[in-house]
């Protein structure tokens, strides 16, 4: 998602100011917002010709040339939506705004068409020893074993690539070398893939401590034996918008207690409820951290990733959760490996 920072006007602008914000913003359209960012209307280079040709000069206001009725995406929309939306429209780009109608960013369609390469690293945890999926994993480790054709730690490389995500790091443990003898150095799934070999069990978040060199921007941790369709991209976007330190995906789950509850004070019933229905939001096991938050980190121990985000908690620190819509399934036990493979290929 573009920034627009450089793409904001109030609609008492010049025709002139409107110019040189669209020049500048290379994007051929300028957001017009009042005070609070709430989009009001957009403008284009073709707006202000036609305002032009009826006898305008650069001095005017851009006001009667608005367009008040903008196609917009919401930021909880999945790229699907957001492009089937701009194609049925003729949008080359579209305003992404959040419920109250406050503008935050711009997608190029041209962007989900074909998804530009990214920088932003991608760490997976492809280090457990799947004992709860035993005797699968006796001599194969979990993220290798085959959910449909092909390895779960492969659907996801690949899920990652298509986001643009091509630059990955693997932290190995357990039967490391059937991992790395499959990637290589990634070269022929169309990514670069560079390897950290934990000596001992350091947890989701205590890898991190051995990574070679400090990413220079914010970088994606997610367990290695999920199967997801997440929008990566619009997690990362999310991220950057609300300007967090660290980011949790997070899904709602719930659990249905199988007997009446009975409510009371003191020794008064007060109500009964019938195998009543409770939701949590739980750990997803994908996240993204800002390059600081390495720092954080306790070097050669374990140290798992809420740990992590309570400490950041502790420090005040801008912790935030991205509510995940999308197919999810952790593969942690024999159940969960023959749902997936039913699934598969209606999923993915």
């Amino acid at each position: 998602m573009k920034n627009i920072q450089n793409t904001k006007l109030f609609k008492s602008a010049t025709i002139k100011e409107a110019l040189e914000v669209i020049n500048k913003a290379a994007l051929q359209i300028a957001l017009i917002v009042d005070e609070k960012d709430k989009l009001l209307g957009t403008l284009t280079d073709g707006d202000i010709r036609r305002g032009l040709l009826k006898g305008l000069d650069l001095n005017n206001s851009i006001e009667s040339l608005i367009f008040k009725m903008p196609t917009v995406a919401k930021i909880s929309d999945t790229k699907e939506e957001i492009l089937k939306l701009a194609l049925f429209k003729k949008l080359h780009q579209i305003p992404i705004v959040d419920d109250s109608g406050k503008v935050l960013g711009i997608r190029e369609i041209e962007d989900l068409v074909k998804p530009k390469e990214k920088t932003n690293k991608v760490v997976l945890m492809v280090g457990g020893l799947g004992e709860r999926l035993r005797p699968l994993t006796e001599n194969i480790p979990k993220p290798m074993l085959k959910i449909g054709s092909k390895p779960i730690l492969q659907t996801i490389v690949k899920k990652f690539a298509d986001c643009g995500y091509t630059n990955i790091v693997m932290c190995v443990n357990y039967k490391s070398h059937i991992i790395q003898d499959y990637f290589g150095d990634g070269s022929e799934f169309g990514v670069n893939i560079e390897y950290i070999l934990e000596e001992q069990r350091m947890g989701t978040a205590g890898a991190l401590s051995l990574l070679k060199e400090k990413p220079t921007e914010s970088f994606f941790v997610m367990n290695g034996d999920l199967l997801t369709n997440l929008d990566f991209e619009k997690m990362l976007d999310f991220h950057e918008v609300y300007d967090a330190k660290a980011t949790m995906c997070i899904r709602e789950y719930d659990i249905e207690v199988p007997y009446g509850v009975v409510n009371v004070a003191n020794e008064n019933i007060t109500s009964i409820e019938e195998k009543p229905i409770h939701n949590f939001f739980v750990n997803a096991g994908i996240y993204i951290l800002d390059p600081d938050c390495i720092d954080l980190i306790p070097r050669d121990e374990f140290y798992d990733m809420p740990s992590l985000f309570e400490k950041m908690i502790l420090n005040n620190e801008k912790t935030i959760s991205f509510p995940l819509q999308e197919y999810w399934l952790d593969i942690g036990r024999i159940a969960d490996y023959e749902r997936a493979n039913t699934e598969y290929h209606n999923i993915f």
